[in-house]
């Protein structure tokens, strides 16, 4: 990788607080463009233009973000003095529609919740380690990458309350369910069994947090356990169905804003697209016109 990029991502982590999963993924985006295009600092228009037909394969939002890297990287290198022209218009701007999230349904999530509840039952400390990671991606919202990486201190001794550091190194306080609170108090009850010394909340038999992907793997097995495809899981479908849920409860949509840790409410708007058949409904018995009969 060029000096030119790798001073562009320590802008990216100094100065705008990049996650490192970010970082890692301008990265790759990067590192990509300049091995087919050379140094990007120095790259002429009609050879970013010639990207176009290195991503035609690509799904049009991985085009879009691979674009978006190379837009702030060619407007950071204006700003340096490196380039006097923007060749980013020679980019691709695809209009990639956002899917929408899978949603669990209510039975489904019960049927989850008593398997491991189930299987909790008794002082097995990776059972209960297991039920209090899933109270805390359905209970709480959290990100996959927030639970694992818990610290040990983030878990309040006063307060229903985790201390969460998500995206960013933004810090927020997340409300934690009476039921979640439960299964944590019995976990780390348990906790000194596998690992007495680490600093993580749920640490792996070696002392370092769980891994993303074997959280992937434990949810997935729980759920082909409990009956249900474990192709529709995952802890990021739990956290969509904890926004999903509370949406259709009667959620303000600022309120779940907050609770996921989204730096702007667009993200967040998405679960209006889910919760469609309620609005609807709303509209329907709430608006002054839903009464009156031609």
């Amino acid at each position: 990788m060029s000096a030119s990029t790798e001073t562009f991502l320590a802008m990216l982590a100094a100065e705008r607080g990049a996650a490192a999963n970010t970082l890692a993924a301008y990265r790759r985006d990067l590192n990509q463009a300049e091995d087919a295009i050379g140094d990007l600092a120095a790259a002429p228009r009609d050879a970013v233009a010639s990207l176009a037909g290195e991503w035609a394969s690509l799904a049009p939002s991985s085009v879009a973000r691979k674009a978006s890297a190379l837009r702030q990287f060619f407007g950071f290198a204006i700003d340096e003095g490196w380039r006097s022209d923007d060749p980013s218009g020679a980019l691709p701007r695809p209009r990639a529609r956002r899917p929408l999230p899978k949603v669990l349904g209510h039975d489904q999530i019960t049927a989850l919740f008593t398997r491991a509840e189930e299987e909790a039952s008794g002082d097995d400390p990776k059972a209960v380690r297991l039920l209090a990671l899933i109270e805390l991606l359905y209970g709480s919202g959290l990100r996959a990458s927030e639970l694992v990486t818990l610290p040990l201190h983030a878990v309040p001794r006063d307060a229903p309350f985790l201390t969460v550091t998500g995206k960013g190194g933004t810090t927020r306080l997340v409300p934690v369910g009476g039921r979640a609170l439960e299964a944590l108090a019995r976990w780390l009850a348990l906790r000194p069994q596998v690992v007495p010394t680490s600093r993580y909340l749920f640490p792996s038999d070696g002392g370092k947090p769980l891994s993303r992907v074997r959280l992937f793997q434990l949810l997935k097995a729980l759920a082909a356990r409990a009956g249900l495809d474990p192709a529709t899981i995952s802890p990021h479908v739990l956290r969509h169905a904890f926004a999903t849920h509370l949406l259709e409860g009667g959620a303000d949509l600022r309120v779940l804003q907050t609770l996921l840790g989204h730096a702007d409410i667009s993200t967040t708007q998405i679960y209006t697209h889910v919760d469609a058949a309620r609005l609807v409904a709303l509209v329907n018995s709430r608006h002054p016109l839903a009464s009156r009969t031609t």
